[in-house]
């Protein structure tokens, strides 16, 4: 017995040694709290809402003649006449760290924009100053601002995202919901996150709690430096939330700073990802890279001798995964500089070396009111454009006719009939489609009839028929 008691002992022992030793080895938050929360801002803004648009689009969607509130409405508007409601102040509140002791502050763009007023509170709440704008991403959905100050103020620093692995620890603080200065540890769940942000998305994915308020924030390695600022949350998901990497926002801020915009690199390409099928008849030993589906005149790519068909496998020594990975790398690197390629052609390596034009995303707005690059994204799930003259040879078709797929939404309809990006859409329920508008109509009105709609498409010159059922009855 008493070798059997002894035995208990020395086994409880050992527990509570291994015990000791494993919470010995969990991270300790309260003096990283302490110093770096002096350089976590809280930032309210104050922006003017205009109330009468949303009045006008609930009058434009009902008042429609021979709808079923004609008449309602056409004597609304004779007794009380075109409704206009007062603008209104709409307050917002968000977070920021100070990244320099003369007051430049790192926050995100979607707490800023359109904001009228912007108030800048220090820990405690004690010292108020008005900020600034000095630039805006909203592609990277990042900003900086600027305080005037008289004192040398706390500052926290850049770290290295790109060191961090899944499984390290890591510390936000924010004002979430309001509540000033929250800490909340955990760790990084994932890397190199796509959540459909922006052209650019490349999140670090935490656990460690962001909500409302958080955006802004900073999202800190134990040395106290700064691998992140939290950007967003899924609203149905909890301990999920996206940071966007320190390594990405470093650059961002520098050009914000010097020159109040980023100016991207620009390649005037086409690109989509090359799936197991596209390997194959291209000759590729694994489905990696970004294929070029088309290359627009005149532009760098152009000029540098890039075809449609190429498929780019790397950039600069490293390799290019996909799609999402060359545009992302194109657009950190800055107009003028040169960018070494390998690419695949008809089975062989070659190696261009294109320079980088500027990346005009204003231009870009303008091109896409055009009826050239009219896009839709509807319940089908998928965005389309006309197809352009350049691009035509390069799918495999004799003339531009038809509309061009450029983005299939995942688990969309579309995207289960097995649409993919590239295909173009030549008819629908047997009519000819060439703008974005025609196939809208036929969706709401033939199809929706209907219940389905069957479409007539090419792909890589090779034509066949997709049918998808709309249960609803609702084509968009």
């Amino acid at each position: 017995m008493r070798k059997i008691a002894s035995t208990i002992v020395c086994g409880l022992a050992l527990l509570v040694l291994s015990g000791s030793t494993a919470l010995a080895q969990l991270p300790e938050f309260t003096e990283l709290a302490k110093s770096a929360g002096k350089a976590v801002v809280n930032i309210s803004t104050v922006k003017t809402v205009d109330q009468s648009q949303g009045v006008e689009e609930f009058f434009n969607r009902f008042h429609r003649r021979g709808g079923p509130f004609e008449d309602f409405f056409d004597q609304f508007e004779r007794f009380f006449g075109p409704q206009q409601m007062p603008k209104r102040q709409q307050r917002s509140l968000g977070s920021g760290f100070i990244m320099s002791r003369d007051g430049y502050i790192v926050t995100n763009n979607h707490v800023v924009e359109q904001a009228d007023k912007i108030t800048v509170n220090l820990q405690g709440g004690e010292t108020s100053y008005q900020a600034d704008i000095v630039g805006r991403d909203p592609e990277t959905d990042l900003a900086l601002l600027k305080i005037e100050v008289d004192r040398e103020l706390p500052v926290l620093e850049f770290g290295d995202s790109g060191e961090m692995e899944i499984g390290d620890w890591v510390m936000a603080i924010g004002n979430p919901f309001g509540l000033d200065h929250s800490v909340t540890a955990g760790i990084i769940s994932a890397k190199g996150r796509v959540i459909g942000a922006g052209p650019y998305d490349d999140f670090l994915q935490t656990d460690a709690s962001i909500n409302p308020g958080n955006s802004g924030g900073p999202l800190l390695n134990t040395d106290g430096k700064v691998i992140g600022i939290n950007t967003a949350i899924i609203a149905s998901g909890q301990g999920i939330g996206f940071a966007i990497p320190s390594d990405m926002a470093k650059q961002v801020i520098a050009q914000l700073k010097k020159y109040q915009k980023v100016k991207r690199g620009w390649l005037g390409v086409t690109i989509q990802d090359v799936d197991e099928n596209m390997a194959k008849a291209l000759g590729l030993d694994a489905p990696k890279g970004a294929l070029i589906a088309g290359v627009r005149a005149g532009d760098p790519a152009d000029e540098a001798g890039l075809k449609a068909g190429d498929v780019v496998v790397s950039l600069n020594g490293e390799p290019v995964e996909d799609a999402d990975g060359l545009t992302r790398r194109i657009g950190r690197m800055e107009p003028d500089t040169k960018a070494n390629m390998t690419i695949w052609r008809q089975g062989k390596v070659k190696k261009i070396a294109v320079v980088l034009g500027e990346r005009d995303t204003a231009q870009e707005e303008a091109r896409a009111e055009q009826p050239d690059s009219e896009q839709t994204s509807g319940r089908l799930g998928i965005v389309v454009r006309p197809v352009r003259d350049e691009e035509a040879r390069a799918l495999g078709m004799d003339e531009a006719r038809g509309l061009l797929i450029q983005d299939v939404e995942q688990a969309s309809l579309a995207a289960e009939a097995g649409l993919r990006p590239g295909d173009v859409i030549l008819a629908a329920n047997g009519q000819e489609v060439e703008t974005v508008r025609g196939l809208s109509q036929i969706l709401n009105e033939d199809a929706a009839e209907k219940g389905a709609v069957l479409f007539l498409v090419n792909r890589k010159g090779q034509n066949l028929f997709v049918s998808i059922p709309l249960t609803d009855g609702d084509g968009q």
